[in-house]
């Protein structure tokens, strides 16, 4: 009979615990989404950095730190974009003093060293207080792996690896002589919230990598008064995603107010509201299940690629 009372107590204790940690991370979400209080971005530094800012999240990022005040050195493959751009950020907020500065860099093209090189000259003398890494690339339609040709995978690898790792790289030492500053790397729901990614397995890989990155070097550096986060939207509505934008699919304008208010505080996040409620949502079903959904869904897209050859990619963040 004792034994039998010492069950219940240590099933019931067990029980409390449980259901007490689960209401503290509750409380603990409502506070983070709701009610923290974001951080002055211009308290890192009076300049921003933001790779792939001429489409997409790396845009409307720019738009956003604009409009808060900071100078802008904006990455990207395209001149003429980059151009148009820096005018449209220029036009918008002409009655904020907003210094845009311009860098052509194509992370397929070129070597990492020289990479690091050429950031180094350009961010010499400026006050640099935040690193957005948002330049990624991805399949145009799922397949196998076998399937992924040797170029696309070494665009993939030079993008979402390279490209950032040495950017980082390049920024990095200048946050550390003036103790602050702040990296955020756009990493992708499908490694953060889901299981597997089967048919976009590199481009999730990569992803992966920026979690963990970010993950180790945010150890490393936050007593040095650096912040480095990895933001994990789910689907977004942009131009590498091709899809419109609906409730659980913001726009990259709508996404980007959600992000910014999140940069300073955790590692690895899931800014946007409704991706975190779907992302619990997700976790609370088996493994197996969602597995076993996604390979279907990503067969049916690459069913759809291959007999349209169409340029649309599968959903991915």
């Amino acid at each position: 009979m004792e034994l039998i009372d010492l069950f219940m107590v240590s099933t019931t204790a067990l029980g409390f615990i449980f259901v007490l940690k689960n209401l503290f991370n509750f409380v603990k979400w409502v506070w983070r989404m709701f009610f923290r209080a974001p951080k002055n971005l211009r308290d890192y530094g009076s300049w921003a950095i933001i790779t792939g800012s001429t489409d997409g999240i790396g845009k409307a990022m720019a738009h956003e730190m604009a409009s808060k005040g900071l100078n802008l050195l904006l990455l990207g493959r395209n001149p003429t974009k980059l151009e148009a751009t820096s005018n449209e950020i220029r036009e918008k907020n002409n009655k904020v003093s907003v210094e845009v500065k311009c860098l052509v860099v194509d992370f397929e093209k070129e070597n990492g060293e020289r990479i690091k090189e050429r950031v180094e000259e350009a961010i010499e003398g400026l006050d640099v207080g935040i690193l957005v890494n948002s330049a990624g690339l991805a399949y145009r339609y799922a397949r196998f792996f076998h399937e992924v040709d040797s170029n696309l995978i070494n665009s993939i690898i030079k993008v979402n690896v390279e490209g950032t790792t040495w950017i980082t790289k390049a920024v990095i030492q200048k946050m550390v002589d003036k103790k602050k500053g702040a990296i955020i790397n756009m990493g992708s729901g499908s490694t953060v919230v889901l299981p597997s990614y089967p048919l976009v397995t590199l481009y999730a890989a990569t992803k992966a990598y920026l979690a963990m990155l970010s993950r180790s070097i945010s150890l490393e550096y936050k007593q040095q008064g650096i912040d480095i986060q990895c933001q994990a939207p789910l689907f977004v509505s942009t131009k590498m995603t091709k899809m419109g934008s609906s409730v659980f699919v913001p726009t990259a304008e709508k996404y980007i107010k959600s992000c910014t208010r999140w940069i300073g505080y955790e590692s690895v996040v899931e800014p946007y509201l409704l991706h975190s409620l779907q992302g619990f949502f997700i976790r609370a079903i088996p493994d197996p299940f969602v597995d076993s959904y996604l390979l279907r869904y990503f067969l049916y897209w690459r069913k759809r690629g291959l007999l349209k050859d169409s340029n649309n990619l599968p959903p991915s963040s």
